[in-house]
């Protein structure tokens, strides 16, 4: 049966109310403390796979605002350069990462580093925010992931744009080691094209895709990011 985000939140809370309700004698050891969502930073060592811990943070905080969510939580962290493994999957049930991986951007949005950012058709550019995964379907790139873009101005044209995740040739240490940076798409948050199928089977159908930069704009309008 599957569980959303608040079910997991509230079993948390529940277990935590549930053993604070005993005193605990003189004799006994306290209980060691029940884990928390955002213990998970922590024990997955996210901090060394190069997640940012307010990034983190922000994409816990706009993922309660999604009704309904799956507890799988996918961050794309544009802060870090396309040669790195930006893309972060990770299992908020179960507190596994699954996938640590490339991913591309859009080939308007810069070269090595993505700088801009847009909401436009044919801008070729990647868009920033919080969308919800959809089903998948075959498309010319093999197995695919429909997205719906949740924030108005900032995503939320991003179906109407076909911005989907796939995979493709270009993701890859091979482009990397030619041109020092990978390929990039036409604002899809392309994956490599052996990994493409265990991600999407992995997220799609309600799960959380957080695309992070610090632009300012996003930052202050964002109702996902704010309060």
């Amino acid at each position: 049966m599957k569980k959303t985000l608040l079910t997991v939140l509230a079993l948390l809370v529940i277990t935590t109310l549930g053993k604070s309700t005993r005193p605990v004698a003189s004799t006994e050891k306290p209980a060691p403390a029940t884990p928390t969502v955002h213990t998970i930073y922590d024990e997955l060592h996210l901090v060394d796979s190069g997640l940012n811990r307010d990034v983190f943070d922000l994409a816990l905080r706009g993922m309660r605002k999604i009704p309904g969510v799956r507890p799988v939580l996918s961050i794309v962290d544009f802060t870090q350069p396309s040669n790195q493994k930006r893309l972060y999957v990770i299992d908020l049930l179960s507190r596994r990462l699954l996938f640590n991986t490339y991913v591309s951007h859009g080939r308007n949005s810069g070269d090595l580093m993505p700088k801009a950012f847009s909401n436009v058709n044919s801008s070729f550019q990647s868009s920033l925010g919080f969308y919800q995964t959809m089903n998948t379907y075959q498309g010319k790139h093999g197995l695919s992931l429909k997205l719906r873009g949740l924030e108005k101005d900032f995503n939320d044209n991003a179906f109407a744009r076909s911005i989907v995740m796939h995979g493709a040739d270009y993701v890859c240490e091979d482009i990397i080691k030619q041109t020092g940076r990978l390929g990039r798409s036409q604002g899809c948050p392309a994956v490599s094209m052996d990994m493409s199928t265990p991600i999407i089977q992995a997220i799609k159908g309600g799960s959380c895709l957080f695309l992070y930069y610090p632009d300012m704009t996003y930052l202050k309008k964002s109702s996902y990011v704010l309060g």
